[in-house]
């Protein structure tokens, strides 16, 4: 056996809604946010889970929460490491007065790289599995995050680009030789996790459009 990680993007905040650069600022959810957790829960508690691990920013613990009550856990593992990317400067900003203060591909200072995003967030859940052997663990982290964890385990996955990283999504990883793999994007979970009401990092995240461009 092994473990396997399934990493939940958060459900949906007021900044999410207003296409706000979010990245460290700790926004909560707002109820939209709250009931894509709860649904995002109903659907997890088809399978049996042996823990709820988090990011420390409350809109990705609460969404731990919410889950972790539905699935029969209490107790939510904080990692902190797998805290959202740092946009810098460009937090709070939407995507015109980003283009109107750093323009096409002006740097954005204190944005954090995806390389290093990937460097503390890979060892991080690599870690967690370890303490966690044989297990099938949800962790509710940020779409950042699980972007970059896709593009550094699976680089050449057909068609991983285009995949949607909404509100309250699942996308699975199995830890095995001592790193990560992607399981699937096509698992019923994660297909019924899509629903018209959760927006996509991209769509809301003007600096991950300009990357999703490259």
């Amino acid at each position: 056996m092994t473990t396997l990680l399934y990493l939940v993007r958060h459900g949906e905040t007021d900044w999410n809604r207003a296409r706000k650069i979010q990245g460290s600022t700790d926004i909560p959810l707002n109820d939209t946010g709250r009931a894509q957790a709860a649904r995002t829960g109903t659907l997890l508690a088809r399978r049996s889970w042996d823990g709820v691990a988090s990011s420390p920013l409350s809109r990705a613990r609460e969404t731990a929460q919410i889950i972790g009550r539905t699935v029969g856990i209490g107790e939510i593992e904080t990692i902190d490491q797998i805290v959202e990317r740092r946009y810098g400067e460009a937090e709070g900003l939407e995507d015109r007065e980003l283009a109107r203060r750093f323009p096409g591909s002006t740097p954005v200072p204190g944005r954090e790289t995806r390389e290093a995003v990937a460097a503390r967030v890979i060892p991080a859940l690599i870690g967690l599995a370890e303490r966690h052997p044989d297990s099938n663990l949800i962790v509710a982290t940020h779409g950042g995050v699980i972007r970059t964890v896709l593009n550094a385990v699976a680089p050449a996955s057909p068609g991983h680009r285009g995949i949607p990283i909404t509100n309250g999504s699942v996308h699975s990883f199995r830890h095995i030789d001592g790193g990560l793999e992607l399981v699937a994007f096509d698992d019923p979970i994660e297909e019924d996790s899509v629903t018209d009401d959760c927006g996509d990092i991209v769509d809301q995240n003007a600096i991950e459009q300009r990357e999703s461009a490259l």
